[in-house]
């Protein structure tokens, strides 16, 4: 009888020392550096077990032995809520730093910027370039894509045209891998249709603006215009005042979007004497579509104008632009502007 509590007790004790073997192997091991690659990702599925996930950490090469992972998962409970998803593994060093990614949900993001100004052919070089976002859109001309986005087609020259420039709202739009580039752009155009509501809603009384898709448009003309937010309510303020007068808007912005692949970079007088629908200095109004992304900037500015008693303006050679009352201040604007460009020409 003593000889066999003797023996149990011996029989206890490697147990004991064996599971405190074992305890300290998984502590280790989970303290383990992994191989990761710079931007690495890891797509873990849905339903990975243990098993799988430790097949998985050999076959990127995080681990050349990964047989001890299922283990620990079931050690620690805590670390076996892995969620499925793509990760990023970029400053991630060790087992333990990896379970705990994948028990986050934090999955990789990407982003992909939109900048005002531009129109869609050149946002779309954008998107087709965005990592890890699936490209579902590439055999779509604009106006299919136009018409796979829920945007409102109440207004008739939208149904017609099916022009997409202006109804994108520009950001810098995160993403997580395998979103495509459709659900992208559909937040872009929730994005714009809200802030376009809003500037619409709360616009100034008395502007000669029948709906909001006029405001749009003549946000993309200001957009376009200038890049000083500062100044955009006064540049508004002009076209306000030309479209309340009866007065062409001659801008050449729209001149240049009616032009298409024709612009090379200059304006000829044969230029702004070519009809086209965005021709400003041969048609009345306003041109039939938005001519480029506008920010919310614009669009408040087009709601808000100043009230100033200007008609003209030109680059003042700062970057900025010199307002006017008449044609005889406009055309002393310019003389001065002509200067300024032809010193600058010149090198004095």
């Amino acid at each position: 009888m003593k000889k066999f509590f003797i023996s149990f007790i011996i029989f206890l004790l490697i147990i004991a020392s064996g599971g405190f073997w074992g305890y300290q192997k998984l502590n280790t091991f989970q303290q383990e550096t992994i191989n990761a690659q710079p931007d690495q990702l890891l797509v873990v599925e849905r339903g990975t077990t243990g098993q799988k996930l430790a097949a998985l950490f050999e076959q990127e090469k995080l681990l050349d032995n990964a047989w001890l992972l299922p283990y620990l998962l079931k050690l620690k409970p805590e670390l076996n809520k892995i969620k499925a998803g793509t990760y990023s593994l970029t400053d991630i060093k060790t087992v333990r730093d990896v379970l705990n990614l994948l028990n986050s949900g934090k999955e990789a993001q990407f982003n992909v910027r939109f900048i005002e100004g531009k129109t869609f052919k050149e946002w779309r070089k954008n998107l087709e370039k965005a990592p890890h976002l699936k490209q579902t859109l590439k055999d779509k001309s604009d106006k299919e894509i136009f018409g796979l986005l829920n945007i409102p087609n109440d207004v008739k020259a939208i149904h017609e045209r099916k022009n997409i420039d202006g109804w994108l709202y520009p950001d810098t739009y995160n993403y997580t891998p395998n979103s495509t580039d459709l659900e992208l752009l559909q937040r872009s155009a929730d994005r714009l249709k809200k802030a376009l509501d809003k500037a619409w809603r709360e616009r100034d009384e008395n502007l000669p603006l029948a709906n909001a898709y006029e405001m749009l448009i003549l946000a993309s003309i200001v957009e376009k215009e200038t890049g000083i937010a500062a100044e955009r309510a006064k540049v508004a303020s002009v076209f306000i005042n030309r479209l309340n007068a009866k007065m062409k808007l001659q801008t050449d912005p729209t001149v240049i979007y009616g032009m298409g692949d024709d612009y090379n970079g200059n304006i000829r007088k044969k230029d702004l004497e070519t009809p086209t629908p965005y021709n400003t200095y041969v048609i009345d109004g306003l041109p039939p579509t938005p001519i480029a992304m506008v920010s919310e900037s614009s669009l408040q500015a087009v709601s808000h104008p100043e009230k100033t008693d200007f008609y003209y303006f030109v680059a003042d050679g700062t970057g900025g632009h010199k307002f006017t009352r008449n044609l005889k201040e406009h055309n002393k604007a310019v003389q001065e502007y002509l200067r300024w460009y032809r010193s600058q020409k010149n090198g004095k």
